[in-house]
């Protein structure tokens, strides 16, 4: 199975990870336009979300009009702005500054109709994740604030600070066991400050089964169908990473720890 997408200069829209294959429940595209260019797009068995990268847009859905969104630089210049597109919805991106725009397309498979709405930098939820070495910034964008809004996707934004890891402890959810597990799968995308570092993803399993690690550039996807799945970023570099997850047990997610990592859990308390 491919797991790492390579970043591709292209103008317009690329689809990366496709629900079907390689995926079953979540894909991803990207979108790039310039000044005053326009792409039209249709959803039909999934949901969408736009996460606004770079740029100023206009958006419009099924005919509803959603003006001079976004405003980032890039995206470690600010929170997100978000456009939800239901199944069955057609919808268009007009850039709307005369400047490059960037979008990322977030899908996931879903069959339950509701309404577009926009999420705006201020409904963003910021936390502030791990401790020592492995230290992050987490952003929500659709995650819990969008319950009973969405059918099945999760979206949001992290931020590995140089020289430090990310989704660490190594965490996993491949395997509906609730309570102590849901099953999703998941997309990272990844932006690299300054564009010439690098940062490190790491995948595998109990069984060692899967055991990969890739060098992950600025632009560059990884499909996260099973798997714990760490992220380092090199030191002197910034890694960001965009993620979308869907699965079949609901949107609430519950992962599972890498049990050779658990004591880890113990070294906050034991600090404060």
């Amino acid at each position: 199975m491919k797991y790492l997408y390579p970043n591709e200069d292209f103008t317009g829209y690329r689809e990366i990870v496709k629900i079907g294959d390689p995926a079953e429940y979540v894909g991803l595209g990207i979108l790039r336009l310039k000044a005053r260019e326009t792409y039209a797009g249709e959803t039909k068995g999934e949901e969408a979300v736009l996460v606004i990268m770079s740029g100023k847009c206009d958006v419009k859905v099924n005919g509803i009009s959603y003006p001079d969104l976004g405003g980032r630089k890039d995206v470690f210049s600010g929170k997100a702005t978000a456009v939800y597109v239901p199944i069955n919805s057609k919808f268009e991106v007009i850039e709307a500054e005369g400047y490059d725009l960037e979008v990322a397309v977030c899908f996931a498979k879903a069959d339950k109709a509701f309404e577009p709405f926009v999420v705006r930098p201020e409904e963003v939820k910021c936390n502030h994740r791990g401790i020592l070495n492995y230290q992050r910034d987490v952003h929500d964008i659709v995650v819990d604030n969008c319950e009973g809004r969405v059918h099945r996707i999760v979206v949001g934004e992290t931020y590995s600070y140089p020289g430090q890891w990310s989704s660490y402890p190594s965490h996993k959810h491949d395997t509906y066991n609730p309570p102590h597990e849901t099953k999703m799968e998941e997309v990272y995308h990844f932006k690299v400050k300054p564009a010439e570092g690098f940062g490190i993803q790491v995948l595998y399993n109990d069984d060692l089964s899967l055991r990969e690690a890739y060098m992950i550039k600025d632009g560059d996807t990884v499909f996260i169908p099973e798997g714990y799945h760490p992220v380092a970023a090199a030191p002197g570099f910034q890694v960001y990473y965009l993620w979308v997850m869907a699965g079949d047990y609901g949107r609430k997610l519950t992962p599972k720890d890498d049990p050779k990592l658990s004591w880890l859990n113990y070294v906050g308390p034991m600090l404060k």
